[in-house]
């Protein structure tokens, strides 16, 4: 296993890390076939993708049989490295594009995966409803989009400290999509550095924003 995943992650298990090892090299051969991610992110994969996704598992440690759903996944990000993380956990990872969720269904496949789905689809389209604990996503819409969307996919009874909702990753100054989060959604969001977990200097203006749903 790299050893940027393994400062901030000491305890994984061998599978896990064995799984790890081998995300770069299947992003790597999958990238040259179809480009998911551009060619200055697939240099810089562990940080920019694997270890900003990771981020989630230090706001909130999923329970066993959690139903995350990851909206707009593209490549599998953030929920392929969390479902390695959180392998009693169920994820099902969507994205409108078709040749994303290929990757995805490869690269889960390779793994074993047996946690993750992968579908092809919208938000707006998916029959997905009341089925899940936490929505995650990563840079995909403003935060009242993400909310509108989510609602329906959110079960009513909660299991975690963090009252069901929606998990994202965020970048820059976010003061302007809270206040336009719809009724009562400004009052019930956290704001969580990055920073405070992760050192390197890629994570200074990066964010886990919680948003009830």
């Amino acid at each position: 296993m790299t050893e940027l995943i393994k400062k901030y992650f000491p305890d994984l298990t061998s599978e896990q890390s064995a799984r790890f090892d081998q995300l770069e090299p299947l992003y790597r051969a999958w990238n040259e076939k179809i480009n998911v991610i551009s060619r200055l992110d697939i240099e810089n994969l562990e940080e920019r993708h694997i270890l900003h996704s990771l981020a989630i598992a230090k706001v909130i440690e999923f329970k066993p049989e959690s139903q995350i759903l990851d909206l707009g996944t593209g490549g599998g990000f953030p929920g392929i490295p969390l479902a390695i993380l959180f392998p009693e956990s169920n994820f099902v990872l969507v994205d409108g594009t078709g040749k994303k969720i290929l990757v995805v269904q490869q690269v889960a496949k390779a793994l074993g995966l047996e946690n993750v789905t992968a579908i092809h689809g919208r938000a707006e389209e998916i029959k997905l409803n009341g089925q899940f604990d936490f929505v995650l996503s990563r840079g995909v819409a403003s935060l009242d989009k993400l909310l509108i969307w989510s609602q329906k996919f959110l079960k009513k009874k909660h299991h975690h400290v963090l009252p069901n909702g929606i998990l994202a990753l965020k970048g820059g100054d976010l003061k302007a999509e809270i206040r336009e989060l719809p009724g009562k959604g400004k009052d019930y969001t956290e704001v969580f550095p990055i920073r405070n977990y992760f050192r390197e200097g890629f994570f200074d203006e990066k964010w886990v924003v919680y948003v009830q749903g």
